[in-house]
Protein backbone atom coordinates (compact mmCIF):
# COMPACT_ATOMS: atom_id res chain seq x y z
CA UNK A 1 0.00 0.00 0.00
CA UNK A 2 1.23 3.48 -0.85
CA UNK A 3 0.07 6.48 1.19
CA UNK A 4 0.89 10.07 0.25
CA UNK A 5 0.18 13.28 2.12
CA UNK A 6 0.04 16.31 -0.16
CA UNK A 7 0.59 19.73 1.38
CA UNK A 8 3.02 22.59 1.54
CA UNK A 9 3.69 22.32 5.28
CA UNK A 10 0.88 24.25 6.95
CA UNK A 11 -0.59 23.26 10.32
CA UNK A 12 -3.35 21.20 8.68
CA UNK A 13 -0.83 19.33 6.54
CA UNK A 14 1.34 18.53 9.55
CA UNK A 15 -1.67 17.36 11.55
CA UNK A 16 -2.90 15.07 8.75
CA UNK A 17 0.61 13.63 8.49
CA UNK A 18 0.72 12.96 12.25
CA UNK A 19 -2.73 11.35 12.18
CA UNK A 20 -1.79 9.14 9.23
CA UNK A 21 1.44 8.05 10.89
CA UNK A 22 -0.45 7.23 14.11
CA UNK A 23 -3.06 5.23 12.18
CA UNK A 24 -0.37 3.23 10.38
CA UNK A 25 1.42 2.55 13.65
CA UNK A 26 -1.76 1.45 15.46
CA UNK A 27 -2.71 -0.89 12.61
CA UNK A 28 0.85 -2.24 12.68
CA UNK A 29 1.08 -2.37 8.90
CA UNK A 30 3.92 -1.72 6.51
CA UNK A 31 3.21 0.92 3.88
CA UNK A 32 5.14 3.11 1.51
CA UNK A 33 4.60 6.54 3.10
CA UNK A 34 5.61 9.87 1.60
CA UNK A 35 4.94 13.58 1.93
CA UNK A 36 4.66 15.71 -1.20
CA UNK A 37 5.34 19.42 -0.66
CA UNK A 38 6.15 20.53 -4.20
CA UNK A 39 3.17 22.57 -5.42
CA UNK A 40 3.68 21.44 -9.02
CA UNK A 41 3.52 17.78 -8.00
CA UNK A 42 0.45 18.47 -5.86
CA UNK A 43 -1.41 20.05 -8.77
CA UNK A 44 -0.33 17.17 -11.05
CA UNK A 45 -2.51 14.97 -8.82
CA UNK A 46 -5.45 17.30 -9.48
CA UNK A 47 -5.54 18.51 -5.88
CA UNK A 48 -6.66 22.10 -5.44
CA UNK A 49 -7.07 22.12 -1.65
CA UNK A 50 -4.53 20.79 0.80
CA UNK A 51 -3.95 18.77 2.79
CA UNK A 52 -4.81 15.75 0.72
CA UNK A 53 -4.56 12.05 1.46
CA UNK A 54 -3.85 9.69 -1.41
CA UNK A 55 -4.03 5.93 -1.00
CA UNK A 56 -2.71 3.75 -3.81
CA UNK A 57 -2.99 6.63 -6.29
CA UNK A 58 -6.58 7.61 -5.41
CA UNK A 59 -7.46 10.86 -3.66
CA UNK A 60 -9.48 9.89 -0.59
CA UNK A 61 -9.54 13.29 1.10
CA UNK A 62 -8.75 16.87 0.18
CA UNK A 63 -8.99 20.13 2.08
CA UNK A 64 -9.57 18.73 5.55
CA UNK A 65 -7.86 16.97 8.42
CA UNK A 66 -9.00 13.40 8.81
CA UNK A 67 -8.79 11.94 12.30
CA UNK A 68 -6.60 8.96 13.06
CA UNK A 69 -9.71 6.77 13.29
CA UNK A 70 -11.06 7.99 9.94
CA UNK A 71 -7.72 7.17 8.32
CA UNK A 72 -7.67 3.74 9.95
CA UNK A 73 -11.08 2.96 8.43
CA UNK A 74 -9.90 4.06 4.99
CA UNK A 75 -6.67 2.08 4.95
CA UNK A 76 -8.20 -1.03 6.56
CA UNK A 77 -10.46 -1.64 3.56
Amino acid sequence: MKIEILGVGCYKCKQLTANAEAAIQELNITVEFSKVTDIDKITEHGVMMTPALIVDGSIVSSGKILSKDEIKKIISK
